[in-house]
C-alpha cells in the first residue's frame, strides 16, 4: 500500500496558502519526497487568479480593495476563484506515480472520482462533467465557476468544485475549491467584465453554481467533509496516509516565496 503524506486542514492567509502549495511542489521535485494531499481554508476573503489570467482585464481591483479581498496569483492555471466559505485541496505527486495516467485530463478524472466518492459518503450525489471546456481552456468569463471543465464535479447539473493543474519537471500540482456555500454577488463584484446589470449576472451564476450547504444541513462541518474526502482517497487509490506538517526545507522555501513572489496584487497600481 503506497504511503502518502496528509497535511491536515488548517486556515491560512491567502498568500501563504499559495506559497505553501508551491513550496511542497518544489521540494517534491528537489528531493523526491512523498506525494502529498493538503486540505485548507482561507483566513480572509480572497480571489486567486489563474497563472495566465490578465488581472487588469478580469479582476475588479478597486472592488477588491474596498471589500478587503486579497488578490493572489495561483501557480496553477484556470480562471478566478473567490475564496471565503470553501474547502480547498491540493494534490502534489510525481507525474509517473502509478495511480495517474500521463495526461492532464485523465489525472483530473482520477482525482475527481475520489472527490465524487467523498461527497457520496456525505449524501451528496455528485457526478463528473462529461462535457465542458478542457482544463485551463479560456472562456469569456473570468470566474472559474462560470463554465465547468471536463471531469469537474456537478450536482444536479450545477458546478460545485473547480480545479486547476500545473506540471513542472516531472511533478504536478492540482488545486481545487469545493464550495461549502456560494456568494454570487461577491463573485460578480470582484470579477470582470461587468457586461450587464449585476442582478442578471448573479442570476446566471446561481443557475450554474451550487454548494454543499444547498444539499446538506449546516451541522455538517468542514471536518466531516475532510474525513469523507480522506476516506475516499484512501479506499479509491488504496493508499495510506501519514499526517505531517511542512518540512524545515518547505518552511524556508515558503517564507522565501512569500517575500518574493506572492504579493497581494490588489494593492498594486497600474497594469499587471
Amino acid at each position: 500500500m503506497a504511503a502518502w503524506r496528509l497535511v491536515p486542514f488548517h486556515r491560512y492567509p491567502p498568500r501563504e496558502n499559495m506559497a505553501i502549495d508551491e513550496a511542497i511542489l518544489r521540494e517534491v521535485q528537489r528531493s523526491g519526497g512523498p506525494p502529498t494531499i493538503r486540505l485548507y481554508g482561507w483566513l480572509s476573503p480572497a480571489v486567486s487568479i489563474g497563472h495566465f489570467q490578465h488581472i487588469d482585464r478580469e479582476i475588479d481591483l478597486e472592488a477588491c480593495r474596498k471589500g478587503g479581498v486579497t488578490v493572489v496569483r495561483r501557480p496553477t492555471g484556470g480562471k478566478a476563484v473567490y475564496h471565503d466559505d470553501d474547502l480547498t485541496y491540493a494534490v502534489i505527486a510525481a507525474e509517473n506515480t502509478s495511480l495517474f495516467p500521463p495526461t492532464i485530463l485523465e489525472t483530473y478524472r482520477v482525482i475527481s472520482q475520489c472527490l465524487v466518492q467523498g461527497l457520496h459518503k456525505l449524501g451528496v450525489e455528485a457526478i463528473l462533467a462529461e462535457e465542458g471546456r478542457e482544463p485551463g481552456e479560456g472562456s469569456l468569463d473570468a470566474s472559474c465557476f462560470s463554465v465547468p471543465s471536463l471531469h469537474e464535479l456537478l450536482v444536479k447539473g450545477r458546478k460545485i468544485c473547480g480545479s486547476a493543474q500545473m506540471r513542472s519537471r516531472g511533478v504536478f500540482l492540482q488545486q481545487g475549491s469545493l464550495l461549502m456555500s456560494f456568494d454570487p454577488e461577491k463573485t460578480c463584484d470582484v470579477t470582470l467584465p461587468h457586461r450587464e446589470p449585476q442582478a442578471r449576472q448573479v442570476q446566471a451564476l446561481q443557475e450554474k453554481v451550487t454548494s454543499l450547504y444547498e444539499h446538506l444541513p449546516r451541522s455538517v462541518t468542514r471536518e466531516d467533509v475532510c474525513k469523507g474526502l480522506i476516506e475516499a482517497f484512501q479506499t479509491g487509490w488504496k493508499i495510506s496516509f501519514a499526517e505531517g506538517s511542512l518540512t524545515p526545507e518547505e518552511e524556508t522555501l515558503k517564507d522565501r516565496l512569500l517575500a518574493t513572489k506572492y504579493a497581494d496584487l490588489s494593492k498594486r497600481k497600474g497594469k499587471i
